[in-house]
C-alpha cells in the first residue's frame, strides 16, 4: 500500500482571521524521475522568495521538477531497500529530515548513514540514496534555489 502523508495547510478567511484552508491526505506515487524503488510527492512549493502568503493557489499543484527556480519544494520521499542509483547534484540547498528508517547518503568518496531523527544540510554536493535495510526509509525535504557551487573558478552545475 502507497504511503500517504496527511498535509495540513493554513491561510485567511475574509476578515483576516487565521484558518486551515486545506486538510487532505497526499499519497506518495512514481518519483519524477524514474528511480526503481523510490515514490514521493509534493507537499508545497513556491516560485518566488519572499513567499507570497496572500494567493489561495495550492502550491503542491505547481509542476516542478527536482527543484523550482527562484522558489522551494517541499516533498516526502520513500526509498524502498536496494533503491535503483540515481548520482545528482541540484541547484540547491536541501533542509532533509529522516522520518523512518535508515539510508546512506554516498558522496564522491565518502557516505554516511542516517536514521530516523536525524536531519541533513544538502549544499549542492553529488550525491546518491542507498538503502541497505530491511525496511523503507522515509524523508522530508525542503528544497530552496540556489545558485551553482563554484570550487576553484569552476562552477559545478546540477546533474544526473
Amino acid at each position: 500500500m502507497a504511503l500517504q502523508v496527511r498535509r495540513v495547510v493554513t491561510g485567511h478567511d475574509s476578515n483576516g482571521r487565521a484558518v486551515v484552508k486545506i486538510d487532505d491526505m497526499k499519497t506518495l506515487g512514481s518519483a519524477s524521475v524514474a528511480r526503481q524503488g523510490a515514490s514521493s510527492c509534493v507537499i508545497w512549493t513556491t516560485d518566488v522568495s519572499p513567499a507570497d502568503n496572500t494567493s489561495d493557489f495550492d502550491g503542491a499543484e505547481r509542476k516542478v521538477g527536482t527543484t523550482c527556480p527562484g522558489g522551494t519544494v517541499f516533498r516526502v520521499v520513500e526509498y524502498q531497500p536496494g533503491v535503483a542509483p540515481r548520482v545528482h547534484r541540484t541547484n540547491s540547498l536541501d533542509y532533509i529530515v529522516v522520518l523512518s528508517g535508515e539510508i546512506f547518503m554516498q558522496l564522491d568518496d565518502s557516505e554516511v548513514r542516517l536514521k530516523a531523527g536525524d536531519v541533513l544540510v544538502q549544499r549542492g554536493t553529488v550525491h546518491n540514496w542507498i538503502n541497505r535495510g530491511p525496511e523503507p526509509c522515509v524523508l522530508a525535504g525542503v528544497l530552496i534555489d540556489a545558485k551553482p557551487v563554484t570550487v576553484a573558478g569552476k562552477t559545478l552545475n546540477a546533474t544526473g
